[in-house]
């Protein structure tokens, strides 16, 4: 076996099946872990009866990604959501770098991955999002997703005290922090995002944003959050540096719809931040 599959799951019988059947004609290679979160649909279901290994825990994704990544066979992990899907030459690529011998942590070869990713789906608001997505690879605004194994249990996982945001960042910090190599896969992932509507997205948005202040306060005054967390960065340099503002200046349409949802997102953050704080405050006050 060279590769372990984690998918967190929790009521996903309608993406689960697409997501395990890209690993069709590779099973000899690949083994497929799906971690449900007490799922009341088929979900649990149709992961068995594609051959994957089912297991169950919560509360939220932190705990079952380290439960899938504990129990993986292999020497090399890669973390997936049930609406994602490996396209062959990207499940390829990852093989031939777990066919690679590896030298330690601190070595010349890579031991973690950032894995590029495109969302499915039709219109201006899919186009400016892959677009929007294309200028995060490989920043500290992207996280990472194939691990040597090695590397996790060099730094314990994910933190679960870590809740619904920031948890994919937060141990980007600390893998990074131990010299292990990172670098960006060739081949991309396939998100499939066809029915996540902008509103939809706000509420996911605001979801996450729960969870973040907690990343924040472990982690504050690295340089790291600076950028993840500062307007600069995050509407300006992330999309200028390294002479990507040339992109910016090719598609001027695709730039206006990505700033359009860039301001949207800050304005649920920075609402659910807000009312964190009033609730805290008047929490005190009682």
């Amino acid at each position: 076996m060279k590769l372990s599959v984690v998918i967190t799951t929790r009521n996903e019988e309608a993406n689960i099946e697409n997501c395990i059947r890209s690993f069709d004609g590779r099973r000899d290679d690949v083994e497929v872990i799906v971690v449900d979160n007490s799922s009341t649909d088929r979900t649990k279901e149709i992961s068995a009866s594609l051959g994957a290994t089912v297991l169950d825990t919560g509360p939220e994704r932190c705990a079952q990604r380290n439960l899938g990544w504990r129990t993986a066979k292999s020497d090399w992990v890669v973390i997936l959501d049930a609406d994602m899907l490996l396209p062959a030459e990207t499940l390829d690529e990852m093989l031939a770098i777990a066919s690679r011998p590896v030298d330690g942590l601190g070595g010349s070869q890579p031991t973690v991955y950032w894995v590029p990713e495109v969302r499915t789906g039709h219109g201006i608001r899919t186009k400016a999002r892959n677009f929007e997505r294309s200028f995060y690879d490989g920043t500290c605004i992207d996280a990472l997703r194939l691990f040597r194994r090695s590397v996790l249990e060099a730094v314990g996982g994910y933190d679960e005290s870590l809740i619904a945001g920031g948890e994919d960042w937060e141990l980007d910090i600390r893998v990074l922090a131990t010299g292990a190599k990172g670098a960006v896969l060739k081949n991309h992932l396939i998100h499939n995002e066809r029915s996540l509507s902008f509103r939809r997205l706000m509420e996911k948005k605001a979801y996450y944003s729960k969870g973040v202040a907690d990343y924040q306060a472990k982690w504050a005054g690295h340089p790291a959050l600076k950028k993840q967390f500062g307007l600069f960065y995050r509407y300006f340099g992330v999309f200028v540096e390294n002479g990507k503002w040339r992109r910016l200046l090719r598609h001027p349409i695709l730039a206006m719809v990505m700033y359009f949802e860039r301001v949207a997102v800050g304005v649920v953050y920075l609402s659910s931040a807000f009312q964190r704080g009033h609730s805290t405050n008047s929490g005190v006050e009682k």
